[in-house]
Formats: structure tokens, C-alpha cells, sequence
């Protein structure tokens, strides 16, 4: 029996109509394709991926962003409804449906490519390709597990419920579908990963960083593995990313190459995929970096939080560097990494598709992942080995014999006495300000169970606190209605 490509029917019964802007460099394809060979199913594995993203939902949810003041920026939804944790309704731009979408629909063409390595007899040359399949459905519920069900815990039961695990294609227009436990997720998650990555080894593609190959498939285990608690296999996993686990040369240079360049080279140098500190990029569906999406946003990044990353000591006498620093009247601030893109379908009506290019992976992440790992399982000179290699690169005019961490400096800058919780504390620190607008702060709320404050402002600037705490059901987010139609249950509120 032949393999027929039917992404539509996934998309349709796990939330929705699922819509994507033509890929970039890869079309999908047509889903009245038979895919009977090993070209086809590599074409097909490389839809496996989101079209959209989880910039907004992460970032206005977590402690980048803060109230600029009453009559400052737009204040809009979803970024207003972010910011007070409530449910956000509807499917558009930047909103948990779109997303919950497109990461099915993702995992939708994964399946269908497994499918057709089963039944046709396609040798070995299609091992890399079913490595990379198994790989991107990890990654895809592994994102969902993240922002739709309870956080994993490390020793617990984990008894919560979890995401839909679709590991078949769909034949039926409604198939049921069992939300499980995040235990079962999380186990089905580290199975598909776990026999992917070995797979991988010797694959070829023709755009590499547009595809889970062996090194950023390894990015992603660093962190899954730090999720569970396996901290010794996320060291291990860092290590892959690149031949002998070397991270020299190979990190964003924020205070050197990065710095040296000049604004328009800087906006799209930090996604291009011939850095190599880019290990999987994506074009997503975008207006996220337009001043009337997110930048002039009340609620969003602005000069108090700058100041907090960027002009207040990481510890005694040692302040991280940012380039690409964008603002307006000294309000709203942005990372300026983000270049939109206009894939025209019809030019002469100016009609088309506004994308980013989305690093979902980078060496940098992966060698905090490594420094984390380190202090967790006591290596600390280790840990300070990656932790210095980070600073040594990210502070201005670094200087080894005044910005070099060491444990006193770590318990210092945390208060605490415990080395393992200090080097910790620097690792978030640094990390919060490293990947600012990039969405990565929330998986550390989330696996470390941090508290978020928002501050909301009065018109005489009088401060009101509101407080997400590590127990509140607002940290899930709201599983789409229409998945309602496949069964799938909604979390409590």
C-alpha cells in the first residue's frame, strides 16, 4: 500500500485550520504525493518543523518585559493578555492556537514520513532522513509539553495530564486523541530522540542548519536532558554538538565579531545560517519584530529591564555587553536580531507572507546546558571552564584577570554558600540576558519553577505587584477549544 500525504486531516482535527506562507527554500509537497522513495520522504521530513513561533506567548509571559507606563506604546492583544497570564482566544499572529497548530502539523509530516519509510524498502540511504523525522516529532512535543501541560518533575510522579503523543498518521477526518500523562510524554519524547540521534551520524543535506542533523539534534538533547534530570547525559549530548565537545570560536562573539559590525549587517548576521553558533533555523510566519507588533507594546522590553540585564553587575565588578541595541525615546527597547522578510505571492497586489528567520537551537544554549549540567553534578571546574568561556565573550573589554568567575565571586553575586545553587544562579542570570526576545528565559521559569513578578503601573507611576507563582495554573497554557473536537481536555483554571 502506497503512502499518501494527508497533513490537512491533522491539522483539521488537533485545532483548527492549519495555514502556512510557502517555504523559503523548501516547498512542501503536493499532499496528493506518493512518497515512495528516499527523495520524497527527505522533502516531506523537511516540512517537520513549526511555521510559527513562540516568541510573543514566551517573552510577554516572563520576566523580560515590564510595565514602560500608563500612555506608553500600544497596548494590544495577545501581549497585554500575556502579561496577566490570562487565556488568550482566537487563533492569529503570536497566539497559543497558532502554535499548538503548527507544531501538529509539523509532527503531522513526520509521521507521514515514518510511515513511508515502513512500507517501502528504501535501504539505508533513508536512515538519516527517518533519524531526523523522529528527532523533529520529539522536538514538537517536546515544545507542546512545554507551554501545554505541567512542568516535568525531576523524582516526581508526573501524573499531571500531558499532550497528545502522535505518533501515526491520521486516517479519519476526527481521530480521539488521549492526553496521557507527562510522565508518558516525556517518556515517548526521550524514546523518539533517543533512537533518532544515533541515525543521524553521516547524514547529508543540502541546507544543513534547516534540519535536525547530528549537532543541533545533540543542542536539543542537552536541553531535553536538563528537563529531565539526566545531567549527565545533557553534558554528554553537549559535547556532540561539536567534535571534541570544543566550544572555542563557535559561541555568539557579542563583544567582538558581533560588536565590530554595523547595525544592518548586525540584524541579519545573528540568524544567517553560516554562523556557527546557528544550529537549526526556520523561517516562521512573522510580524513579531514590527514597532506595531511587539516593540511598542507597553508591556515588553523595555529601559527597566535593559538596565537590569545590561547596566547593573552580573557580579562585583563584571556587566554584560549587548549589541544591536534598538529604542525609541528611551522606551521601547528590542534585541534587534530579527530581520522580517516578504515572500511576495502576488506582487503586483503587494500581497504575501512576513517571515523571521528563528534560531531554534545555538551553541550558545547548548554550552549553558553543558555549564548547568557541570554544576549539577559537581564538576565546578568545569562548569566555571564554560561559564568563563561564555563571559569571555560576552563582557566589553573583557579582561580575564577582573572578569574571570570563581566560586567565591558566584556565592557573592547569589548570597548563598552553596556552590552548585551559585553557579546556577549566574548560569539564569546570564542566560536571561544572552537570549532576550528569543524565548528561552520561560524553559528556565519553567524547569526551575521560578516565580514571575509583573508590575502594572498607575497613572502617577505607583506601583501594583502581581506575582506568578511556581503552583499557579496560569504557568500552563490554555490548550486550544477546538481541540475539543479530538477529545483532547483542556487544562484546569
Amino acid at each position: 500500500m502506497k503512502t499518501k500525504y494527508l497533513i490537512y486531516i491533522a491539522a483539521v482535527s488537533l485545532g483548527g485550520t492549519f495555514s502556512s506562507c510557502e517555504k523559503y527554500l523548501e516547498k512542501s509537497p503536493d499532499m496528493r504525493t506518493t512518497i515512495d522513495n528516499v527523495d520524497k520522504v527527505a522533502q516531506l521530513v523537511g516540512s517537520a518543523y513549526p511555521s510559527y513561533n513562540y516568541l510573543a506567548m514566551a517573552e510577554h509571559s516572563s520576566d523580560n518585559v515590564s510595565d514602560k507606563g500608563v500612555g506608553v506604546g500600544q497596548n494590544d492583544s495577545p501581549f497585554s493578555e500575556y502579561y496577566m497570564w490570562e487565556d488568550v482566544i482566537g487563533d492569529g499572529n503570536n497566539t497559543p492556537t497558532q502554535y499548538w497548530n503548527t507544531v501538529y502539523a509539523g509532527i503531522a509530516a513526520a509521521n507521514h514520513a515514518l510511515e513511508a519509510i515502513e512500507k517501502n524498502d528504501m535501504g539505508s540511504e533513508v536512515l538519516p532522513y527517518k533519524g531526523e523525522a523522529l528527532v523533529a516529532r520529539a522536538y514538537g512535543h517536546f515544545m507542546l509539553a512545554l507551554f501545554f501541560a505541567q512542568p516535568y518533575e525531576i523524582g516526581g510522579a508526573n501524573s499531571s495530564a500531558g499532550i497528545p503523543y502522535a505518533d501515526k498518521p491520521e486516517t479519519v477526518a476526527l481521530a480521539q486523541y488521549d492526553r496521557e500523562t507527562v510522565k508518558i510524554t516525556y517518556d515517548k519524547i526521550k524514546k523518539d530522540l533517543e533512537e533518532g540521534l544515533p541515525l543521524l551520524q553521516g547524514g547529508v543535506w543540502q541546507v544543513p542548519k534547516y534540519h535536525f542533523n547530528f549537532s543541533s539534534a545533540n543542542a536539543f538533547a542537552s536541553r531535553f536532558y536538563l528537563f529531565i534530570g539526566e545531567f549527565e547525559k545533557a553534558i554528554s549530548a553537549a559535547n556532540n554538538v561539536f567534535p571534541n565537545g570544543n566550544f572555542t570560536g563557535k559561541i555568539r562573539g557579542v563583544n567582538s565579531t558581533l560588536k565590530a559590525m554595523t547595525s544592518a549587517e548586525y540584524l541579519l548576521g545573528m540568524t544567517k545560517m553560516d554562523k556557527d553558533f546557528n544550529l537549526l533555523i526556520r523561517e516562521t510566519y512573522s510580524v513579531y519584530q514590527r514597532t506595531s507588533s511587539s516593540v511598542y507594546q507597553r508591556f515588553g522590553y523595555g529601559q527597566k529591564k535593559y538596565n537590569e540585564f545590561f547596566a547593573t553587575p552580573l557580579f562585583e565588578g563584571t556587566t554584560l555587553y549587548t549589541k544591536g541595541l534598538s529604542y525609541s525615546s528611551g522606551q521601547h527597547y528590542t534585541s534587534y536580531m530579527w530581520n522580517e522578510y516578504f515572500h511576495y505571492t502576488n506582487v503586483q497586489a503587494g500581497i504575501g507572507f512576513p517571515y523571521i528567520m528563528q534560531p531554534l537551537l545555538t551553541s550558545d544554549e547548548a554550552l549553558f546546558n553543558r555549564a548547568e549540567g557541570y554544576a549539577h553534578v559537581g564538576n565546578y571546574v568545569k562548569s566555571l571552564e564554560d561559564i568563563n568561556l561564555l563571559l569571555s565573550n560576552r563582557v566589553n573589554n573583557y579582561n580575564p584577570s577582573i572578569h574571570t568567575l570563581t566560586i567565591e565571586k558566584a556565592q557573592a553575586a547569589a548570597k548563598t554558600a552553596d556552590p552548585k545553587q551559585a553557579l546556577i544562579y549566574i548560569i539564569l542570570k546570564m542566560k536571561q540576558a544572552a537570549f532576550v526576545t528569543e524565548g528561552i528565559r520561560w524553559m528556565d521559569i519553567v524547569r526551575h519553577r521560578l516565580p514571575v513578578t509583573h508590575v502594572v503601573l498607575d497613572q502617577d507611576n505607583e506601583e501594583t505587584p502581581h506575582v506568578l507563582e511556581p503552583n499557579d495554573l496560569r504557568r500552563v497554557f490554555q490548550i486550544p477549544s477546538s481541540a475539543s473536537l479530538a477529545g483532547v481536555s483542556q487544562n484546569p483554571r
